[in-house]
């Protein structure tokens, strides 16, 4: 299903068109006109206008956009559906082919491919946290350490809470907890655990929005009653 232009341009505003394209499951139709209608507009001022200052505008509007990526909140729409849902494909779906990617041509456009590409994405950018700080700990042997350390302790407090039965005793028990607590808390900033931890953070965030932002809408799978919201 795809549209060159609004075919109810005649009864139905743009604006109205585009939310009900939203709403409907179709922001990939948004984004492939709005790619379409800057292109044409950008060529239309280059023919009227010198190449010199056409350059430097578009170098600028493509430094304010990139930058604008990092200004966009990415979870604004994730729901917890989104996270429940099946993995996409990596190969074919998530990383696609070199068609898959453009660069958004507006702060509107990116701000859509990024919401819209999270929510679709979310499970494969979560697995790819969980790789970058599986790297990290191996660069950072003290700090694998620390956090297995961290998990012994927690699974000998409970092995000793139920031997003891430290349920029978709920004040000794919450001590010892509080304990346990500040000691696995000890551990881990000793380790740097917190580092490698924000390591993994920054890298896979960046990633999560460079690839959501360029990454084109594609055509998702609709259920019988359209889009959950």
């Amino acid at each position: 299903m795809v549209f060159t232009s609004n075919p109810l341009s005649l009864s139905v505003p743009d604006p109205f068109f585009e939310s009900w394209l939203r709403e409907n499951g179709y922001p990939e139709i948004i984004d492939q006109h709005t790619s379409t209608a800057i292109t044409t507009s950008t060529t239309t001022t280059t023919d009227a206008s010198s190449i010199t200052n056409g350059f430097f505008i578009s170098l600028f509007s493509r430094i304010f956009t990139l930058l604008s990526l990092f200004t966009i909140n990415p979870f604004s729409k994730l729901t917890n559906e989104d996270l429940a849902a099946q993995t996409p494909p990596w190969t074919t779906i998530f990383i696609g082919s070199s068609d898959s990617y453009s660069f958004p041509l507006s702060v509107s456009q990116a701000r859509m491919r990024v919401q819209e590409n999270v929510k679709r994405y979310a499970r494969n950018y979560a697995t790819l946290f969980v790789l970058f700080f599986a790297c990290s700990l191996y660069q950072m042997p003290l700090a694998l350490v620390g956090l297995i350390s961290c998990l012994a302790l927690w699974d000998v407090f409970k092995f000793c809470s139920e031997r003891w039965g430290l349920d029978r005793y709920p004040i000794i028990r919450e001590c010892l907890i509080r304990v346990a607590q500040c000691v696995a808390a000890v551990i881990l900033i000793c380790s740097n655990v917190q580092m490698a931890l924000f390591y993994a953070l920054g890298v896979s965030y960046a990633g999560m929005i460079l690839h959501a932002g360029f990454r084109k809408l594609a055509r998702a799978k609709q259920t019988p009653h359209g889009r959950s919201k």
